[in-house]
């Protein structure tokens, strides 16, 4: 049986295919990195990591510490849901210029708290 989640992720997949993107499931594990994105991928040269959730769930504090790593090092950082998967289409779309999104769904950071 699919989970909410592995939907998410599959419909992410399709997408991602249909730009030609070269893209992985990240399987964590005992010598793996703890936050790491569930989907990495590279787009026209840019290094995209994406944090698949279903529904209202959030990202824990290792995995938007993963995303903001990314982001500050010139990747893409996504949080990817079943509401929100036009914004990945419209990164695809301009992926040179798209800018991370992970930062709203940051219920951790003391500025993110106040908004």
């Amino acid at each position: 049986m699919a989970t909410p989640e592995s939907k998410v992720k599959d419909k992410i997949h399709r997408i991602l295919k249909g730009a030609e993107a070269y893209a992985v499931n990240y399987i964590g594990g005992q010598y793996a990195k703890a936050g790491t994105p569930d989907i990495l991928a590279c787009i026209d040269g840019r290094f995209v990591g994406i944090e698949a959730k279903a529904g209202s769930n959030k990202p824990t504090m290792l995995q938007i510490s993963a995303l903001r790593h990314i982001d500050s090092a010139g990747g893409l950082a996504l949080v990817i849901n079943e509401n929100n998967l036009t914004y990945l289409i419209g990164c695809l779309h301009d992926i040179r210029n798209a800018k991370s999104n992970y930062e709203q769904f940051d219920i951790y950071t003391e500025v993110n708290r106040d908004a």
